[in-house]
């Protein structure tokens, strides 16, 4: 992936040449809280004010998809604005489209780089989405899909939706586990370079979905009865599975339509109010298809599977 070193668009480089070019920085870790004054850990700064944010995003990154989702969850669209980028993205990173629904709607930029640059102009690491920018301090708020989330859940609604302060360290402890053998696991198996890379990443991604499945036989939610940011991190990466990573990560032991318990979670979460609308599978399967060349050198889009995610489903565990 190519990336920015001090403000230069650069070539595609690895992590260790990133750190021999100085390129250190980590991103954008602001916090708004509901009066933009510091909450407990020290952070704020940035109030919860309709119509100050604006999101750049992409439809088919499932970690940009966990902070629209939040959006449409919890009816922000008139709040928080939306950008975003075109699907096929190319050695130039993410751009836009002018004159289409994949503009830059604050700005008029061609690349999302510009969007960084402007809030660090010697900004070193890559250009990833989601971005949440400030209109009145003109920066970034935050990069972090995991930070977005959990501020549109605090700072926005009345109280909080889906994380529960009471929950938080089951909450933080089962997100990081999800993390790293399914949100991860899927991009490990998908990029890796040789076969026990691969293998490991597999068999880490089967035995976590296989533990989730067993988990649902018990239980509505990942956490019980209620739903949780647990729930919304693991849904962006399921309903892309059987589309996308099945056939294009080679991760091909099990579809999620043959988990009984891990199907029935997710056709109920994408019936749930806000969610459909922020699934384009379309130009979901544009994206993976097409940028990942060293994959698919032919950028050939595969046509099925037929999906059911609107299909009958009882809400309770099986």
């Amino acid at each position: 992936m190519a990336v920015l070193v001090k403000g230069v668009w650069c070539p595609p480089c690895d992590e260790a040449d990133l750190q021999a070019a100085g390129a250190t920085d980590t991103g954008f870790h602001h916090w708004i809280t509901k009066d933009g004054l510091p909450g407990p850990s020290g952070e704020g700064g940035f109030a919860a004010e309709s119509g100050r944010y604006h999101l750049y995003a992409s439809w088919a990154c499932p970690f940009a998809h966990r902070a629209y989702l939040y959006r449409s969850i919890f009816g922000l669209q008139a709040d928080i604005g939306l950008s975003i980028v075109a699907p096929k993205r190319s050695e130039e990173g993410w751009h836009f489209e002018p004159d289409t629904a994949y503009c830059d709607e604050l700005f008029g930029h061609q690349y999302l780089r510009e969007i960084y640059l402007k809030a660090q102009p010697d900004y070193s690491g890559r250009v990833s989405v989601p971005v949440l920018w400030d209109k009145k301090s003109h920066t970034i708020v935050s990069n972090d899909s995991a930070e977005i989330m959990r501020m549109l859940d605090l700072a926005f609604n009345e109280k909080p939706r889906f994380f529960d302060k009471g929950k938080s360290a089951e909450i933080d402890a089962l997100n990081e586990a999800i993390q790293k053998s399914v949100n991860f696991g899927v991009y490990r198996c998908g990029f890796a370079v040789d076969q026990s890379a691969y293998d490991q990443a597999f068999d880490e991604l089967f035995q976590a979905l296989d533990e989730l499945e067993r988990r649902l036989a018990k239980q509505s939610y990942l956490l019980g009865d209620c739903l949780t940011e647990c729930d919304w991190r693991l849904f962006t990466t399921l309903v892309r599975f059987d589309a996308v990573y099945y056939v294009h990560f080679k991760t091909n032991l099990r579809r999620i339509e043959d988990y009984p318990n891990l199907s029935r979670y997710l056709r109920v979460l994408y019936r749930y109010p806000g969610v459909a609308e922020t699934v384009d599978m379309d130009y979901i399967k544009s994206h993976y298809y097409y940028s990942h060349d060293f994959i698919n050198p032919r950028r050939i889009v595969a046509r099925g599977p037929e999906l059911a995610f609107s299909a009958p489903c009882s809400s309770d565990a099986g």
